[in-house]
């Protein structure tokens, strides 16, 4: 990482780092981003390539693992997480295997929140198994299960908070104290609330992670992950794996989500209005039964949220009465809302966590993570909130 093009930004707000750090202008001397579509670089002769790729001069090798716009991005969102240290990768799944694979080996033990999404439940329990790390899944909220399930191989701890789909928020400070009193690292995925509405590192954790497919873009135009922390830490353990194994960021993605990264608080600061406008609206219907929102009062973690978030989010679930047939009676009747599990965009997304988000868990697993047949989750867009009730309320049980 090009640090003279890093530090001076550290005394800049979020919203001035999100347009300005981390951009090295080329002698074109451009104003916006350049996207550098290259695969190589060209050597000023033998001795300097023998010297890129032993390490001991820094510069560009190939773009696998070095290439100027990736590293602009992997600049900007360091500093917006207060990370020393960003490696971007072509998905937020890649991003977790990444760290997987770079920090564990046989007979590791990861201790993992039962509230994550399915595929990485998946990714850890069917494939990290195979190589000898084993995982343990625990309530998200209960700090008690946390420290009883902390074995002297645990690794790390991993989780989202607030969680897919049921927005249930962790102590990241308890859990980071948790796991550094066993000697673990805490790794915190951020992708709902983001740099813009929660700082995880600033809390203790070692390592966040995000998809950056979601509200990082705001758009829904591209694929991409990050893993943000210490220098030294993603250094000596993920850029090796990252290196060899190719789960590389394209330059164009990564072009994609500098534009999506300048725009991102006030997105936030929207899609939050929004969708905390949707849930006082949802809990005042009659057919649905619960409503699951870090800023409403009736949230278990509300006090917590607000401790530790500047916002609430723009994820809202409930649950309908009628379980999964009423739910798909409301999605189906949706005109404007669209039909998809992706989230984080400016139009408003929904989906049946149960049959898509969750399917490919068992119905025990399902129900150990609080997925109920009835339960919808909204990912609230920006389009007026007035419009998207009247998109919900053709289909809502009466």
């Amino acid at each position: 990482m090009a640090k003279d093009n890093v530090h001076p930004w550290r005394a800049y707000g979020l919203q001035t780092q999100s347009i300005r750090a981390g951009q090295a202008r080329t002698p074109e001397n451009e104003h916006s981003d350049p996207i550098f579509v290259t695969s190589s670089y060209v050597f000023d002769n033998a001795s300097q390539a023998q010297a890129r790729f032993s390490g001991q001069e820094p510069g560009n090798i190939y773009s696998r693992f070095t290439n100027p716009t990736v590293r602009t991005f992997e600049e900007r969102l360091a500093l917006m997480e207060g990370g020393e240290r960003c490696i971007a990768t072509a998905s937020g799944m890649a991003a977790i295997m990444t760290l997987c694979m770079g920090i564990l080996q046989a007979g590791d033990h990861v201790l993992c929140s039962r509230s994550v999404f399915g595929n990485t439940i998946l990714l850890l329990k069917n494939f990290m198994s195979k190589f000898g790390v084993d995982t343990e899944f625990v309530p998200l909220t209960d700090l008690d299960a946390w420290r009883g399930g902390v074995r002297p191989s645990t690794r790390f701890l991993f989780l989202e908070t607030p969680s897919n789909p049921l927005t249930e928020v962790a102590d990241i400070r308890a859990l980071a104290d948790i796991a550094h009193d066993a000697g673990a690292l805490l790794v915190v995925d951020n992708v709902f609330c983001t740099p813009a509405l929660q700082k995880p590192l600033a809390l203790g954790a070692d390592i966040v992670v995000h998809s950056a497919t979601k509200y990082l873009d705001g758009q829904g135009r591209c694929v991409g992950g990050a893993i943000v922390g210490r220098e030294e830490l993603l250094e000596k353990h993920t850029y090796p794996f990252l290196r060899t194994g190719g789960a590389s960021m394209s330059p164009f993605n990564a072009w994609v989500f500098l534009t999506g990264l300048e725009t991102l608080a006030l997105r936030m600061a929207g899609h939050c209005d929004n969708a905390l406008k949707l849930a006082r609206w949802l809990e005042s219907q009659p057919g649905v039964r619960r409503v699951f929102y870090p800023g409403l009062p009736s949230h278990p973690q509300y006090e917590l949220a607000a401790k530790q978030q500047s916002g609430a989010g723009g994820i809202v679930s409930f649950v309908v009465e009628g379980g999964q047939q009423a739910a798909w009676n409301l999605i189906d009747s949706t005109k404007m809302v669209s039909i998809t599990a992706n989230l984080g965009d400016v139009k408003t997304t929904i989906t049946h966590p149960a049959t898509t988000t969750h399917g490919r868990l068992s119905p025990e697993e399902r129900d150990r993570a609080g997925i109920d047949d009835g339960l919808i989750r909204i990912s609230v867009g920006l389009e007026n909130v007035e419009d998207i009730q009247r998109d919900l309320e053709r289909g809502l049980p009466s």
